[in-house]
């Protein structure tokens, strides 16, 4: 009698088994499509080992930037201002690849110190439309430069 049930307890696992398998086999597509990946280069320094912005089908992600001026040197003024030009800067690499801010939908903000919170998120408020993009903002040990801000984004190409 145990033995029988062991087998009909067996037989029902192998057939649930099998029926999940066939119910995920269904939900993957036929045919997968990999994306074209074309680089956006903005950056008067050569040799960097990273492109500005990557764009993968409707989608582009954009590399940390930070609030230097057309020379490559920070802005002063500290992290308000240092934000206001990151932010210009990530507009740059966005038109470049013919997307607008209003197609960013994630926001990744570095900051040196996170007690310039509130000062960044002034500048941030005043440029970014509504609605606002998903972000993250965390305190690093240390940016690139030495500057108080560094912002990643991604942006997906709207209709």
């Amino acid at each position: 009698m145990q033995m029988k049930m062991a087998h009909q307890m067996r037989t029902a696992g192998l057939v649930l088994f099998a029926a999940a398998v066939a119910l995920c086999v269904s939900f993957v597509p036929a045919q997968s499509v990999a994306q074209e990946h074309k680089a956006v280069n903005l950056s008067t320094t050569s040799g960097l080992p990273f492109s500005d912005g990557i764009l993968a089908g409707k989608t582009l992600y954009v590399a940390g930037q930070q609030g230097t001026d057309s020379s490559g040197k920070l802005v002063e003024g500290g992290v308000e201002a240092e934000t206001t030009a990151t932010l210009e800067n990530i507009q740059k690499v966005l038109k470049a690849a013919g997307f607008d801010l209003k197609d960013v939908v994630n926001v990744t903000v570095y900051l040196a110190d996170i007690h310039e919170f509130p000062d960044m998120n002034k500048a941030y408020k005043s440029i970014m439309p509504d609605p606002k993009p998903a972000r993250a903002t965390v305190q690093v040990a240390a940016l690139v430069n030495n500057a108080r801000v560094e912002i990643s984004a991604i942006a997906v190409k709207r209709k």
